[in-house]
C-alpha cells in the first residue's frame, strides 16, 4: 500500500510540475501560438470575397474563426415546418401523448410508439409516492397505426409499467423502435418508485414478433447510469454532491438502439450528478453503449461521450456513418452532427427550429441520397401546457437561398 503511495504521490506531483511548466510557458508562447496558428490558415482572394473581409492584413477574431471553418457545402442544412394530425393523435385535454418513436411501415401500414400518461403534473413539492411529478412520469407505452401518415388510429397498449417493485414499476416512456430479422425491439427509459430527485433512470428493453405485440420485457434494464458519483448528505437535492462522476451518473435517458457495423449501438442521453449551467446552458450530452446481440449485454464505449451537446436522440445510418441532430442543450445545440465511424461526430451543419423529440420516418426511399433526405416527414411532440403535451407531424426540406416574396429564385432543392 506505501509503494502505491507513494507511486500516487509521484504522479500526483508529476502532473502538478508539468500543469506549472505548461502555466509558465503558455503565457510566453501565447503570442507566437496565435502568430503561427494565423500563418497557416490560407488565405485566398475566393475566400476573402466569399466571407466579405474588407482586409487581409486587419482580421478580427470573428474573421479568424469564419477563415478557420473546415469547408462545407450547404447540403446539411434545412429548415422545418410543423402540423397537426388527425385521428386518435389529434390533441386531448386531460392526455400527455408525448415522445415518439420512429415511424416504421408494415404491410402497407404506419405505426408509432409514444408515451401516454393522464392527469397534470404535481412536482416535487407534495407526496411523492402518489403525486405525478413530471408529465413523463406514470407513462405506458401505447401505439398506433395510419394509412397516410396524417389521421392515426389509436390500437391500444403495447408495454406497461411492471408489477410493484419492480425496476420499471413508475413509469416505461420516451420509446424508440429497431426492426431486425423479422423481430421488433422497443427500448425505452424506465423509473422505479419513488420518483425523487436523485432518482436514478435505466433502459428497458421489449420484443415481439409483431407491431402488434404481444410484448416480452427485460427481467433486468439494459443499460443503467455510471455508478462513479457520490451525493453529499441525504437531502433530496440533485446538485449537492461530493464527486459528479461520468456525464451519465444520474441518468440514462432517450435510447435508440441502430445496427452498425455487425453490432447494435445503443445510443443515448447522459444526465450527470450535480449537473451544472455552462456557457452553453445545461450539462447534457450523448453516450453510445455497444453490443453483438439487440438485447445485449451492451458495453458503454470508452470514448464516451461522444458529443458535447444535445437533448433527445435523434440518429440515422448516412453514407457508412452515423447522423444525428443535435438540439437544446450544450454549446453545439441547434447543429446537425455525422460520424464516419459512428463515435466521432463532426459537426456539419447549424440549423434553426428544429422539433423537438423527433420520431425519423424510417420507412422514407433514398434516405440515403442527401443528407436532409431523413427529414422529409416524421413526427414530433409540442407542449400545449406545462401539463399536457401532444403529437404533431414535422415537414423538413434543404434550403439552398433566401428569397422575399415575388422574388426570383429557389428557396429549397
Amino acid at each position: 500500500m506505501r509503494h502505491l503511495l507513494t507511486a500516487a504521490s509521484n504522479s500526483t506531483r508529476l502532473i502538478t510540475i508539468a500543469c506549472t511548466c505548461l502555466l509558465l510557458t503558455g503565457c510566453a508562447t501565447r503570442e507566437s501560438d496565435q502568430t503561427s496558428t494565423e500563418s497557416s490558415i490560407e488565405i485566398t482572394d475566393e475566400k476573402l470575397d466569399f466571407l466579405g473581409i474588407t482586409s487581409r492584413d486587419h482580421l478580427s477574431a470573428a474573421s479568424k474563426r469564419a477563415l478557420a471553418w473546415p469547408d462545407r457545402s450547404n447540403e446539411w442544412f434545412g429548415e422545418f415546418s410543423v402540423q397537426d394530425l388527425k385521428g386518435d393523435l389529434a390533441y386531448e385535454e386531460g392526455i400527455v401523448r408525448r415522445d415518439p418513436s420512429a415511424v416504421i411501415k408494415v404491410d402497407g401500414k404506419y405505426y408509432v410508439w409514444y408515451s401516454k400518461s393522464t392527469g397534470p403534473t404535481d412536482g416535487f413539492a407534495g407526496d411523492i409516492e402518489n403525486d405525478k411529478v413530471f408529465p413523463w412520469d406514470r407513462c405506458d407505452i401505447w401505439y398506433a397505426t395510419s394509412e397516410d401518415g396524417w389521421t392515426w388510429k389509436e390500437e391500444g397498449l403495447a408495454v406497461p409499467r411492471g408489477e410493484k417493485g419492480a425496476y420499471d414499476d413508475r413509469s416505461v416512456f420516451t420509446t424508440e423502435i429497431m426492426v431486425w430479422e423479422d423481430t421488433y425491439y422497443l427500448c425505452y427509459q424506465t423509473v422505479k418508485s419513488p420518483y425523487n430527485v436523485r432518482v436514478k433512470n435505466q433502459v428497458g428493453l421489449a420484443w415481439a414478433d409483431s407491431p402488434d405485440g404481444p410484448w416480452t420485457k427485460s427481467e433486468e434494464p439494459i443499460l443503467s447510469p455510471a455508478d462513479n458519483g457520490v451525493w453529499r448528505g441525504e437531502e433530496q437535492n440533485r446538485f449537492m454532491v461530493l464527486k459528479k462522476g461520468d456525464f451519465d451518473s444520474h441518468k440514462v435517458h432517450d435510447p435508440c438502439i441502430l445496427p452498425y457495423q455487425g453490432k447494435f449501438y445503443l445510443y443515448y442521453k447522459g444526465e450527470q450528478m450535480g449537473e451544472e449551467i455552462t456557457f452553453g446552458g445545461r450539462q447534457i450530452r450523448h453516450g453510445v453503449a455497444i453490443a453483438s446481440d439487440p438485447k445485449g449485454p451492451y458495453v458503454k464505449s470508452p470514448y464516451n461521450p461522444i458529443s458535447n451537446s444535445g437533448h433527445e436522440i435523434c440518429v440515422w445510418p448516412f453514407k457508412g456513418g452515423i447522423g444525428s441532430l443535435i438540439t437544446t442543450d450544450g454549446p453545439e445545440k441547434n447543429t446537425i452532427q455525422w460520424a464516419p465511424d459512428g463515435i466521432n461526430f463532426e459537426i456539419m451543419s447549424v440549423i434553426k427550429g428544429a422539433p423537438h423529440a423527433i420520431g425519423l420516418n424510417r420507412s422514407l426511399e433514398n434516405a440515403d441520397t442527401e443528407p436532409f433526405k431523413i427529414f422529409e416527414w416524421g413526427l414530433t411532440h409540442q407542449y400545449k401546457t406545462s401539463d399536457y403535451q401532444y403529437i404533431r407531424r414535422f415537414s423538413g426540406k434543404r434550403k439552398t437561398s433566401h428569397t422575399a416574396r415575388g422574388e426570383a429564385g429557389s428557396t429549397s432543392k
